[in-house]
C-alpha cells in the first residue's frame, strides 16, 4: 500500500513537471556554454547532433511548424544561401516539430514555391517538443492544433568547439533575415583569429575597432595596416580603428 503510494504520488509528479516543463520556456543555453548534444530522426535520416558538426561551424534554426507561410520562405531562402554558408564552412540545419514524414513532404512545397533548388540540409522532427525544451524555444504563445506548445523562431550559431557563439529569438509572426546571420557568422570568425571587434553594421572588408584590451604598443605590431585613435570629447583614446586585418 504505503509502497504503491509512494510510486503512484512520483508518477503524477514526474508527469505534472513534464507538462510544466513544456508550458514554460526552458533555459536557452548562454553564449559560450557547450550545446546540449542529441539523436534525432531528420529529414536526411537519424542524426547524432554532436557528430554531425564535429569540428565544424554550425547554425541551427528552428520554426514553429510544417506547412506554414513564413518558415516556407525562410527555408527556401536558406537554401539560396547554402553556397554562402558553405564558403564559410558551416553546416546548415532546421528544426521543426512535426515528424520526419511531414518534413518529406513540405520540402516538395518549398522547392516548387520558393525557387530554390533541391533542398540541402537536414530538417530535424522533434514531434515531443524535447529538443525545443530542451534548448528553450518553447514559444510561450503559439500552439499547435493539439494545444502543444510550438518552437520560437530561433537562429544558433555554434563553433567548432560546439559551443554556443550567437542566438537570436524571434517571434512566430517575424520572419528572420538570414543575410545578418552571415555577417555575424563572417564577424564571428574573423574576431576568434584576430584581436579586433566589428563596429555597427560592419560588413566583410569594412573597417574594424581594436579591441580595448590591446595597448598601442600590441596594436602597432599585430596590425601592420597600422590604426586611427579618433580624438573624443573625454580625451580618452578607446576609438582606435584599423582596416580589416585578414583582407
Amino acid at each position: 500500500g504505503m509502497w504503491m503510494e509512494l510510486r503512484l504520488s512520483r508518477s503524477l509528479r514526474s508527469s505534472r513537471s513534464t507538462s510544466s516543463s513544456l508550458a514554460n520556456t526552458s533555459t536557452m543555453p548562454n553564449l559560450g556554454d557547450l550545446v546540449p548534444d542529441f539523436e534525432a530522426e531528420t529529414s536526411e535520416g537519424p542524426m547524432s547532433f554532436h557528430k554531425y558538426i564535429e569540428g565544424s561551424w554550425a547554425i541551427l534554426c528552428s520554426h514553429p511548424a510544417d506547412y506554414t507561410p513564413v518558415c516556407t520562405t525562410e527555408l527556401g531562402y536558406m537554401n539560396k544561401c547554402l553556397p554562402e554558408f558553405q564558403k564559410r564552412g558551416v553546416k546548415v540545419m532546421a528544426l521543426s516539430c512535426d515528424p520526419v514524414e511531414s518534413h518529406k513532404g513540405w520540402i516538395k512545397d518549398i522547392e516548387k514555391t520558393q525557387g530554390c533548388g533541391a533542398v540541402g540540409y537536414p530538417i530535424i522532427a522533434d514531434p515531443t517538443r524535447e529538443l525545443a525544451v530542451a534548448w528553450g524555444m518553447v514559444d510561450p504563445v503559439e500552439k499547435d492544433a493539439k494545444g502543444l506548445p510550438m518552437t520560437c523562431r530561433a537562429v544558433f550559431v555554434i563553433d567548432p568547439a560546439k559551443k554556443l557563439r550567437l542566438s537570436i529569438l524571434y517571434p512566430a509572426t517575424t520572419g528572420r533575415n538570414f543575410d545578418e546571420i552571415l555577417r555575424v557568422i563572417d564577424s564571428l570568425q574573423l574576431t576568434e583569429n584576430f584581436k579586433v571587434a566589428t563596429p555597427v553594421n560592419w560588413k566583410d572588408g569594412g573597417d574594424c575597432m581594436v579591441v580595448p584590451s590591446l595597448s598601442d604598443e600590441d596594436a602597432k605590431a599585430k596590425f601592420p595596416k597600422g590604426f586611427t585613435t579618433v580624438e573624443t570629447a573625454s580625451g580618452k583614446p578607446y576609438l582606435r580603428v584599423t582596416p580589416q586585418p585578414n583582407k
